[in-house]
Formats: C-alpha cells, sequence, structure tokens
C-alpha cells in the first residue's frame, strides 16, 4: 500500500516539476545544441509587401473600438495594402456605429454568435491573402505587422502570433510574471518545431490556410495546433508587439482563466489536441509537457496531497511533506488579505491553478457558450 502511495505522489510530483522547470531547461538546451535561426529581419519598404486584411472580432466594444481602428491606421504600413474589419457579434451598444465612424473598410453587424463566428464570417468577407487578427483593447507597435508578417516569406509557415505585453493596472493580478515565463517557453518551442499556443491580441495565418473551428474551441489553442497536425508550420515573430491591460485583480484573474478554460478543455477532450496524429515527436513532447500536464495540474497536485496524507501516519518526513503543502495553500489564503508580494504569488498559482479544474468542471456540467464577455478591467 506505502509503495503504491509513494509511486503516486513522486509521479505527480514528478510531473509538475518537469513541466515548469526540467522541461524549460530541455528546450533551452536543445535549442544550444540545434542552433536554429532567428526570426526573420520585418519587411522592407523594397520588399514586395503582400496585402492584409486585419479582423477585429467586437462584443459591445463601443468604447474602445475608435481608438483600435486608430492605432490599425497608424501601423507602417501601405494604406492601400491594409483593410480593417470590424465583425461585431451581435453589440447592441452602438459599436457598429462607432466602428463605422472611425472609418473602418468593413463592419459587419452580425448576430450573436460568438467571437470565432465573428471572425469566420470576417475571413470569409476579406479580399487579402494573409489575414491578421486582434482584440478590440489591444494596441500595436507600428511596426507590428512588418515583423508579424515577414515569417511568411517561408511557405511552410501558416501561422504566426506576435508577443503581448500586459500592462498592469493598480491591483493584485501577478499575471505579467507568468505570462513572461510563457513568452519564454514559447519562444523555445517555436525555434524549436510549432507553438503549441498563440494569443488572441497579435497573429496571422494565410488565407489559404484558415480552418473553420468549433465556434466553442477559439482560436489561441485550436488553430496553432490544427495547422500542425496538416503539415503546416505555426511560429512565433517575437517583435510583432502588442500590449493590452490586464485584468486588476487576483479574482478577475480567476474568473478570466475559468471562462478560457471552459473553452479549452472541449479541445483537449474532443478537439484532438492530444492526439499525436501529425504531430512530429518533438511536437509531440511539446503538447505533452506544456499543455497535457499542464492541465492535468489541478488533479495531480490533488493525488499528491492525498498519497502524502495517507502517509504521514507515523513519518516525519511525509508529515513535513504534507506542512509544505497545508502551508501553500494558508499562504495562498492570507495573499487574500496581506497583499505582499510572495503571498500574492503563491496565491495567484493557486487560483490559477484551481481555475482550470473549475473551468472543467463548467464544461461538464452545462457546456461552454460560444458567447464572450470582455474581462473586469481591460477596457
Amino acid at each position: 500500500m506505502n509503495t503504491a502511495l509513494e509511486t503516486t505522489f513522486w509521479l505527480s510530483a514528478g510531473l509538475l516539476a518537469w513541466s515548469q522547470v526540467g522541461y524549460p531547461l530541455l528546450l533551452a538546451a536543445l535549442q544550444m545544441v540545434m542552433r536554429r535561426p532567428g526570426a526573420p529581419a520585418p519587411l522592407a519598404d523594397t520588399d514586395a509587401l503582400p496585402s492584409v486584411s486585419i479582423v477585429v472580432a467586437a462584443y459591445r466594444e463601443a468604447g474602445v473600438i475608435a481608438q483600435r481602428i486608430e492605432n490599425l491606421r497608424a501601423l507602417d504600413w501601405p494604406g492601400g495594402e491594409l483593410e480593417i474589419i470590424v465583425a461585431c457579434d451581435g453589440s447592441d451598444d452602438g459599436t457598429v456605429e462607432a466602428a463605422r465612424a472611425a472609418g473602418a473598410d468593413k463592419v459587419l453587424d452580425l448576430p450573436r454568435g460568438g467571437k470565432v463566428r465573428a471572425q469566420d464570417a470576417a475571413v470569409r468577407g476579406s479580399t487579402a491573402d494573409l489575414i491578421a487578427f486582434s482584440d478590440a483593447n489591444s494596441k500595436w507597435r507600428p511596426t507590428a505587422l512588418r515583423y508579424l508578417l515577414a515569417p511568411f516569406a517561408d511557405p511552410e509557415v501558416a501561422y504566426v502570433c506576435g508577443r503581448v505585453r500586459f500592462e498592469r493596472a493598480d491591483g493584485t493580478n501577478q499575471e505579467g510574471i507568468y505570462w513572461r515565463f510563457e513568452m519564454f517557453i514559447r519562444g523555445l518551442e517555436a525555434k524549436l518545431a510549432s507553438v503549441t499556443a498563440g494569443n488572441g491580441a497579435i497573429y496571422a495565418v494565410r488565407r489559404s490556410d484558415y480552418v473553420e473551428v468549433d465556434p466553442v474551441m477559439g482560436h489561441d489553442l485550436k488553430l496553432p495546433s490544427t495547422l500542425v497536425k496538416l503539415g503546416h508550420l505555426a511560429v512565433e515573430a517575437p517583435s510583432a508587439s502588442a500590449t493590452e491591460l490586464m485584468v486588476p485583480s487576483l479574482e478577475g484573474e480567476f474568473s478570466r482563466k475559468r471562462r478560457m478554460m471552459s473553452h479549452a478543455w472541449p479541445i483537449v477532450i474532443k478537439g484532438g489536441l492530444l492526439s499525436p496524429r501529425g504531430y512530429s515527436p518533438l511536437y509531440c513532447l511539446m503538447i505533452f509537457s506544456h499543455r497535457a500536464i499542464r492541465y492535468a495540474s489541478p488533479l495531480l497536485h490533488a493525488l499528491a496531497l492525498l498519497a502524502s496524507a495517507l502517509l504521514a501516519s507515523g513519518s516525519t518526513f511525509w508529515t513535513v511533506v504534507v506542512g509544505l503543502q497545508l502551508a501553500g495553500i494558508a499562504a495562498a489564503i492570507l495573499g487574500g488579505r496581506v497583499k505582499l508580494k510572495p503571498l500574492l504569488l503563491i496565491r495567484y498559482y493557486v487560483l490559477m491553478t484551481a481555475a482550470i479544474a473549475a473551468g472543467c468542471w463548467d464544461w461538464a456540467r452545462h457546456g461552454t457558450e460560444a458567447g464572450w464577455e470582455p474581462p473586469e478591467g481591460t477596457r
């Protein structure tokens, strides 16, 4: 009995340690050995600049849509080669009128169907060979598009994501620290094979490679892995830079992540993310290490705590192990009252791990709606 419990603990703890520490170290070592080339230079005026359509899916974004269009018009890109499409997903707050007044090339007034269906409609109505996507609350640097589209010079590339930096509002959210670590891992994945996920703030696809996915699944996780399965590359352009406001509070971030995970779990369970078909061996390892273990982390933590608790009777070592885990939970609870950085970081980790489980519960209990709401404090 004890042997089985010890195996359960060490396997659970080992997988968690591998995902957070061992896997990034392996990627860094592989990058040094394989010496893959860096990101291409940005497109220059001497290059044959392609036409591009930029799609902004919007739901109740009347307060920010004009600034978003103004920001896109300020991109360092020939105006005649840039088409801005705002796809309004059943907005009833004046988003449609505000987008038209701000000078979007096309404004689609669509019935409520969710972000993905709004993006699908915009792609079908676009005219360019390359389609870029952005959120209504994002801001791109003037050179972002030149960096974002440069990797498409490689015909094997079907998807490119840029990097979003979260600007901190006054509050308790520690997302910025996590996101910098996440960007480090994603950058290594892109150099070695393909990214395992993107972000909604800044990414682009070839129009000919665009795939209409289940509307509850979303592009961030589903689109890159799907295109990799089809034999393409999904890469990163780290200098294609965007910014967004982060959710101010940790509790608000928990709600955002819970909603995101309710869209991610259908991809994990039904969407083929974990199926190795079409993946290279290295990409399989990436999906397992970065995605499968990450989404299994609530279960792994629970198993580690349960196994060590059952082993603690009469054992000083296992009593200490249980105590350390309970101390982490207590620190997370205390972080809700005492705003010290170490406590907030622990609280962030515990709440975001809980959000993974909560999102799975939400999806399993009543499914996931295709619609979405702008997160608190990000507009």
